[in-house]
């Protein structure tokens, strides 16, 4: 039996294949308003995906080695199918069949949520095979924070204290940044005022953390409430918060994604934050780096 053929693309590309007209029509829109939604979180408009269509006909050869598709065409009966590895691995393809216009938007409309969270999870398992290739060794996380983080070799350590680690990476304009640190386990509350405690946690580790040329601090922007979202890493619960942080006097400002996990056998919370400052450029996938590093970490 031949191998599987390496699947291709940037990270965060979705081939749409679906005929020319109906990607000029309300399925195209529909298509658009979920798959091409803003990233929550980022500072300026950026989409889920990079959408690139091609019509049914023009799939086949390399385009059928995209890493991430989804195949629409108005036939009957109506179906939606997952396709694991179909053309090249690792892939992820949803073909969604209709009859009619409206039944693709209605199939498009209930399960873009699922189909979403397959291919980000898909390009995240992706992200973390292409940052395993060269690690950046980090004993001390293990020593004094019983974790271990996989964390790729551009990045440094710029601070690193008993229970607190700033490390971060230069790009163009900028720095990509992670905070882990370890704070007492009742310091969220889980009442109406998560956020509030979220924010107030991040606010007093970054004022005295992060050096900022003693003008103003390293605190959440306040226009905009972070948005709030549970998950679980290494099967213990978490918060996961992405909002703007800013440097008020300085005019500076940028994403971050803060991950509140809790480890009850140590009675403790486990904090990694990555954050982005560069002002001239697009930051979806800058951030998305970020969090594939911090879903890596496992307790030990």
């Amino acid at each position: 039996m031949a191998a599987m053929a390496e699947s291709v693309g940037k990270l965060n590309d979705l081939s749409v294949v679906i005929d020319n007209d109906l990607w000029k029509g309300k399925v195209g829109d529909t298509i658009r308003k979920y798959f091409g939604a803003e990233v929550p979180g980022l500072p300026q408009e950026e989409p889920l995906f990079s959408m690139r269509q091609m019509p049914v006909t023009a799939f086949s050869g390399i385009a059928r080695k995209s890493r991430t598709f989804l195949y629409v065409k108005k036939e009957g009966p109506n179906s939606i199918n997952i396709l694991n590895n179909k053309y090249a691995t690792p892939q992820l393809g949803a073909v969604i069949k209709g009859a009619t216009d409206d039944e693709l938007i209605d199939a498009i409309r209930e399960n873009s949520e699922t189909i979403i969270s397959k291919y980000k999870r898909t390009e995240t398992q992706e992200k973390q095979r292409r940052i395993k290739k060269s690690l950046e060794k980090i004993p001390q996380l293990k020593e004094k924070l019983g974790i271990t983080v996989s964390i790729p070799s551009a990045y440094r350590v710029a601070i690193e204290e008993d229970k607190f680690f700033w490390i971060r990476k230069g790009i163009q304009n900028g720095s990509m940044n992670l905070m882990i640190y370890e704070l007492p386990l009742g310091i969220v509350t889980k009442d109406s005022n998560t956020v509030a405690s979220i924010i107030k946690m991040r606010d007093s580790i970054g004022t005295v953390k992060i050096p900022t040329s003693e003008v103003g601090h390293f605190i959440t922007e306040e226009a905009y409430a972070p948005y709030l979202y549970e998950t679980k890493l290494d099967g213990r619960f978490a918060y996961e918060t992405k909002g703007t942080w800013e440097i008020k006097d300085r005019f500076m400002a940028g994403p971050f994604v803060n991950y509140a996990i809790e480890d009850k056998v140590n009675d403790r919370l486990i904090v990694l934050e990555g954050f982005i400052f560069a002002p001239s450029i697009t930051k979806r996938d800058n951030m998305f780096e970020l969090e594939a590093i911090i879903k890596t970490i496992k307790f030990k």
